[in-house]
């Protein structure tokens, strides 16, 4: 059996430009995210089992930043909590309930915390 040929093509929005022109700068240009002060911020505490099979995660919502510092506190609300978890659509998922240790957390970081849900 001979190999065939894989026909996949480069996607319009893969990144891959090329270009004779020295003078074009396809550099990016860097947007300056304006940082908000943990104390101006308002983030919701809550817990969601839909569409993860029952399993409580404990979500934080409404953080104004940059996306590496979503990430940044992510990882430390993770760490704080022992478990795993992801950030996704500007929301920290932390598996499991631990919505006091979330809300304790973030209150002791500044940020102004209110409980969503029941």
């Amino acid at each position: 059996m001979a190999k065939q040929k894989s026909n996949k093509r480069r996607s319009e929005s893969d990144g891959l430009v090329f270009s004779t022109n020295r003078e074009l700068d396809l550099a990016p240009e860097a947007e300056e995210e304006v940082s908000v002060p943990p104390s101006e911020q308002l983030l919701y505490v809550s817990l969601d089992r839909k569409q993860r099979g029952g399993k409580p995660v404990t979500l934080v919502e409404g953080f104004e930043g940059s996306g590496m510092e979503l990430l940044v506190l992510g990882k430390e609300l993770k760490q704080r909590c022992g478990v795993g978890g992801s950030v996704k659509d500007g929301c920290v998922l932390v598996q499991g309930d631990h919505r006091n240790a979330v809300v304790e957390h973030l209150e002791k970081s500044g940020y102004r915390v209110k409980r969503k849900g029941g």
